[in-house]
């Protein structure tokens, strides 16, 4: 089988501009006077980053999501309830949706048409004008002239009134006044544009599952609304172009089972709620499984975030008040000897938590922190109203939740030991480092780099091969224990998780947040996983990232977690060699050299001497490295529990799936 590496790619950054409006305001005309201006637009292709995060894949990506964005605003607004993604051969983009269409008659203020307000103005469009929207999605605020700016070419054709108008622009310029071209009983609007490679300068292919994987959220999160997808760049085994349609008739409901499909549930159905708490509305989904591990995912007018905020914490403060109230009148805690901690509520949790704020105000690294404090008290009151009825309608279930909960707390006190066993041999507790690490002689974590090195072997030639200088090699003995199968102190009991712990120097959380880290001590700032090439390996990579992502998330969050790539072939003829790093450059090697040439399968890096393994995987002027973020959190959290969980049939289906490729990007 072809090596299984799964890489998860980083989530956009931004800033935010969102419009509540009142009930009786929403049929108010939606016209060119509607549309408010307000700034221009110059600055956007001189500093892209500013404005999408960064002009990489996750930029290229992020045009398409604020055009989708500007369609799911019509569907919240009660317009539109078909939205239309497709993959154009050239990699362009077009988008549509059924809505009312962009406004295209005279702009009072800019003495043009509002479709070119719209598409030329930065911060222009209805989402500012509170008559217009009652709330708008995505993170910028920039909207579609964000992309247009960007876009080597663009075309906005509008269906309105019974006529077709239409608009083409260059690097955010119109060619030509909006003109009409004929007419049609349909509405809606539809843009077609293409990224600009003078901008984007890394990349300009789309990736057709990191597009569909947003297009299949915003499905969830916004039920009844049909976001279809297709990339007319592949056909499948029938010819047909590939594809995908989301409709959700119950959203976070079905959006939980999705997630939660390849664990096993201990209540019946999952517990949910859906309304307005103090003019906010809320919406919650919920479910209890056998795992030992709590996924919280939170989001805020459709954006995931993902380092929570103050909607986070109303949900924690209504499910532990509800449910320690619960468990305290019913009896069961009677014979427990310690106190239940907030943790305990929430082991074995799949949650998703959706609010719609009128102006949130967004804190943290990247932006994605909601720090509204009115919003705390709505999401508690709502999460609170709902268990209460639900536990008092499902008696059984209630039961097994506290069961759950007890046994939560019995193994956070185990795994306090065995926590405390780990601290004492940190650094931070002068326990010295475990024997295996070959330490490197840099003191600055910004310059020093550690391998996690399957197997003695392999250890012991990268060891030969490295840079003692800003180079550390930690040998790791067979496969680590699944992290996704075992409680908390068999984690912390297993030899080679404490030498990780210890070697990287970072400390374990409280007994109140087990597993929040404490990165001020950590050692190395390129944690670099490297195993073989082949299935072994593969798997062995997949249990480290597991762990990586249930135990030291943060880690990743940050940008610290690499994954070395081992080249599987050395092609040579005579003196003339060169390494391959899949099939199809081992052919054309053997091509380029002719007849006579020969091919080393490498099973193993302990098959490579010193030399060439650092030629090929740890000089950082030739290697390459690939660092391992989180694009979905929800979509990551799916996979490590499919790969690594009880249930056989889903990961058969999946590896199935996705054996053809060396590199699967979720």
């Amino acid at each position: 089988m072809t090596p299984l590496i799964i890489i998860f790619v980083s989530q956009r950054k931004a800033g935010a501009n969102y419009i509540l409006m009142s009930d009786e305001n929403q049929n108010k005309n939606y016209s060119a006077d509607s549309i408010q201006a307000l700034e221009g637009m110059e600055h956007v292709r001189m500093r892209p980053s500013m404005y999408i995060g960064d002009v990489g894949t996750r930029g290229l990506h992020h045009l398409v999501y604020e055009v989708v964005d500007n369609s799911i605003d019509e569907a919240l607004a009660g317009h539109c309830d078909k939205i239309s993604v497709i993959i154009n051969e050239d990699n362009s983009i077009t988008t549509k949706d059924n809505g009312r269409g962009i406004p295209v008659d005279m702009h009072k203020k800019e003495g043009v048409s509002a479709l070119e307000v719209v598409m030329t103005k930065i911060g222009a469009g209805g989402k500012f004008d509170k008559d217009s929207y009652k709330v708008s999605g995505g993170l910028h605020g920039v909207g579609v002239s964000c992309v247009n700016a960007l876009s080597e070419s663009l075309k906005a054709t509008v269906f309105r009134d019974g006529k077709i108008w239409e608009q083409e622009y260059e690097r955010g310029k119109a060619l030509s006044p909006v003109k009409e071209i004929g007419s049609a009983d349909d509405k809606g609007t539809v843009v077609t544009f293409k990224p600009d490679p003078q901008i984007f300068t890394q990349t300009l292919e789309y990736n057709y599952d990191t597009l569909s994987l947003r297009m299949r959220e915003l499905a969830y999160l916004n039920k009844g609304i049909k976001i279809s997808i297709e990339d007319r760049r592949r056909k499948d085994d029938n010819g047909e172009f590939i594809s995908d349609t989301f409709l959700s008739e119950e959203g976070l409901k079905e959006f939980i089972r999705f997630l939660d499909e390849t664990r096993e549930a201990i209540i019946g159905d999952v517990i949910s709620m859906e309304g307005e708490k103090n003019g906010i509305p809320v919406e919650v989904a919920m479910i209890y499984n056998t795992s030992f591990s709590e996924n919280l995912h939170s989001y805020v007018n459709n954006i995931n975030t993902h380092e929570g905020g103050t909607h986070l914490s109303g949900f924690r403060r209504g499910l532990t008040t509800t449910l320690k109230k619960y468990a305290d009148s019913s009896g069961l805690l009677d014979k427990l000897k310690f106190e239940i901690a907030g943790d305990d509520f929430r082991e074995g949790l799949t949650a998703i938590i959706s609010v719609k704020v009128a102006e949130p105000q967004f804190e943290g690294q990247t932006k994605t922190k909601l720090g509204n404090r009115d919003v705390t008290a709505a999401v508690s009151q709502g999460v609170s109203e709902m268990l209460e009825n639900y536990l008092e309608e499902n008696p059984n279930d209630a039961k097994t939740i506290v069961q759950k909960v007890i046994l939560a707390a019995q193994a956070r006190h185990a795994a306090k030991k065995a926590r405390e066993m780990v601290q004492r041999k940190t650094v931070m507790s002068g326990g010295g480092l475990p024997g295996k690490l070959s330490d490197c002689s840099e003191q600055d974590p910004k310059l020093c780099e550690v391998f996690l090195v399957e197997g003695d072997s392999a250890g012991g030639t990268a060891k030969q091969g490295r840079d003692r200088n800003f180079q550390a090699i930690l040998p790791l003995r067979g496969k680590i224990l699944n992290v996704e199968k075992a409680m908390q102190h068999k984690v912390f009991e297993n030899e080679e998780i404490r030498n990780i712990y210890t070697a990287l120097g970072v400390t374990i959380g409280t007994e109140e947040d087990s597993k929040a880290l404490n990165l001020d001590k950590l050692r190395y700032h390129k944690i670099v996983i490297m195993c073989d090439a082949d299935v072994d390996g593969s798997h062995i990579s997949t249990l480290i990232l597991t762990f990586f992502f249930r135990y030291m998330k943060e880690l990743i969050e940050a940008g610290y977690i690499y994954i070395a790539t081992p080249p599987l072939y050395l092609v040579k003829k005579g003196q003339k060699k060169n390494y391959a790093w899949d099939d199809d450059q081992r052919d054309l090697l053997m091509q380029e050299y002719g007849s006579g040439s020969s091919v080393q399968r490498y099973k193993g890096l302990g098959e490579m001497n010193a030399e060439q393994l650092w030629d090929t995987t740890m000089n950082p002027e030739e290697r390459t490295l690939r660092r391992v973020t989180i694009d979905n959190g929800g979509e990551a959290d799916r996979i490590f529990s499919m790969l690594m969980g009880d249930e056989v049939p889903p990961r058969r289906e999946f590896i199935e799936k996705n054996a053809i490729y060396a590199n699967i990007d979720v």
